[in-house]
């Protein structure tokens, strides 16, 4: 399915499930894509969802941006129209949980719900980017032969697209706890394999380095008047912690930590992670 956003570029998405409101999904990256089909099979008998691929990812459009949050917030309200939606739940994961919040602080009244899953908070990156990158290392050098490789294909000015995926998939595998089959849920991340749009996901995380941390944002969230689920498996690489200043600012906030589970907590807790998301609905 089509939708086409205001500025005229398309974007992919897809509504599964019965009938009633849909909870709407949210990717991480940026520039990524939407993989959210684990969650919507897990999901099938609570809830509709709402799939989609942000501009320029994934099956949507291939353009030019922009490559800006404000964007970002009016493609999602694109998809809204589309489906006919006055109010929709929101779902979240890492940097979608960023898209979703903004969203919410931005249009408030057409939200009714937001689950905030795997976020890095409100803080500047300061508060999790040094911990977020140690850790990496340190699970990447589990298999030296994998820290190996990827450091290989990292230096390299130009890769192929099996490189790129490849190299991908090594990173994405630190998210697992189980070191010895990771690169197997890793690999179902990249299967299929758009590419990465690195033009966007370099733009978007400049842009929250400059606004993200702000007292301004902590002061739009205590305003929020939208009931919000923070989800966080606790074996994530991100610290935990650079989020408890979300937690602390929202005024109708609820969080559930899946003490198992990590960056992905469908795919290591799916009982915890489906129970959370139900009650949160």
């Amino acid at each position: 399915m089509t939708v086409t956003a205001d500025d005229g570029v398309r974007l992919w998405a897809q509504r599964s499930g019965g009938a009633g409101d849909p909870l709407v999904l949210c990717h991480g990256g940026p520039g990524l894509w939407d993989m959210f089909g684990e969650v919507a099979g897990l999901l099938a008998d609570v809830t509709p969802v709402i799939r989609w691929d942000q501009r320029g990812c994934g099956r949507s459009e291939r353009c030019d941006g922009p490559w800006t949050s404000e964007r970002f917030v009016a493609d999602l309200e694109a998809v809204r129209r589309h489906f006919g939606l006055e109010r929709m739940a929101l779902l979240g994961h890492s940097w979608g949980a960023q898209l979703a919040l903004s969203h919410a602080l931005a249009h408030p009244d057409r939200v009714s719900a937001l689950v905030y899953v795997s976020g890095t908070g409100i803080g500047p990156d300061a508060d999790w980017h040094p911990g977020y990158h140690h850790t990496f290392r340190t699970r990447l050098a589990d298999h030296p032969e994998r820290l190996s490789r990827w450091r290989e294909l990292t230096d390299r000015s130009e890769r192929t697209a099996d490189e790129e995926r490849e190299r991908a998939v090594l990173q994405w595998s630190v998210e697992f706890e189980d070191r010895e089959r990771a690169l197997e849920p890793a690999g179902r991340m990249a299967d299929p394999w758009f590419g990465i749009n690195h033009a966007c996901s370099r733009a978007l995380n400049e842009e929250r380095e400059r606004v993200w941390g702000t007292p301004e944002l902590a002061t739009a969230c205590r305003a929020l008047d939208v009931p919000v689920l923070i989800v966080d498996g606790a074996r994530d690489i991100r610290p935990r912690t650079a989020v408890d200043s979300l937690a602390e600012a929202l005024p109708h906030a609820r969080r559930v930590i899946l003490p198992d589970a990590g960056h992905l907590p469908w795919s290591e807790d799916p009982d915890g992670f489906r129970k959370a998301v139900a009650g949160a609905l």
